[in-house]
């Protein structure tokens, strides 16, 4: 059965100007998502969907193909990843190719391995699944959270469990912000990942990390280079 990587990199970073495309240890950290996407032996193709020809030019040098750059319907601030998604899948449909899985792999997620993603796929052929949301699980029970009122007061969000044991409440879980995948067709009907037949992955806190900011990725290259010392 055909499968495809997608590998969404936009340019136009704010907070971290060429984040995508930006040294992670000495290497440009979609380099990372690319060698893992390969190495996995997942799919028919790896591609990188970018509306910067420097990302595209990097991206093809680790090995992904570019077919074409982003419209920019797809580039602004405010597309959905929904928006990328459907675009990959309609040009190569427009190419007469077409896959029975994708997966989407974010270029800043150094933290995967090919492991991983062999399993989730396997997860998602095996269940009842549409899509597989890799996720990571909240250490402090939510429905003991607080929140500030207009008085800068704290609250509780849910005061019915002020006395209820931590260990008695149900876990939650938080998008990883690492990879989905999905089956093409259930998600050209649903378009997205957090779909009615949605399964989990779930990645231990070593497993990944949020690169928003410049704290952020100081914190990501620390903890890969610890887990590289530490196996």
């Amino acid at each position: 059965m055909a499968r495809l990587a997608i590998i969404p990199a936009r340019g136009g970073s704010k907070r971290i100007p060429h984040k995508n495309i930006k040294p992670f240890l000495g290497k440009p950290i979609i380099a990372y998502s690319i060698e893992t996407a390969l190495q996995s032996g997942c799919f028919s193709e790896v591609m990188v969907s970018t509306d910067d020809p420097a990302i595209a030019e990097v991206a093809r040098q680790y090995g992904a193909s570019v077919p074409r750059l982003r419209s920019a319907r797809s580039s602004d601030d405010h597309a959905t990843i929904s928006d990328v998604m459907l675009e990959v899948l309609a040009d190569y449909d427009a190419a007469q190719r077409s896959f029975d899985y994708f997966c989407c792999l974010f270029a800043t997620a150094p933290f995967v391995r090919p492991a991983q993603l062999r399993s989730a796929l396997e997860q998602l052929r095996g269940g009842d699944f549409a899509t597989i949301v890799s996720v990571q699980q909240y250490h402090f029970p939510i429905l003991r959270s607080l929140r500030l009122d207009a008085a800068g007061h704290l609250q509780l969000n849910w005061p019915e469990h002020a006395k209820t044991r931590s260990q008695d409440l149900p876990p939650a879980y938080h998008d990883a912000g690492q990879f989905y995948w999905a089956r093409t067709a259930d998600y050209r009907h649903e378009k997205r990942f957090y779909s009615s037949r949605a399964g989990h992955f779930l990645l231990q806190d070593f497993e990944a990390h949020d690169i928003d900011t410049p704290e952020d990725w100081r914190m990501a290259e620390l903890k890969y280079q610890i887990l590289q010392q530490h196996g």
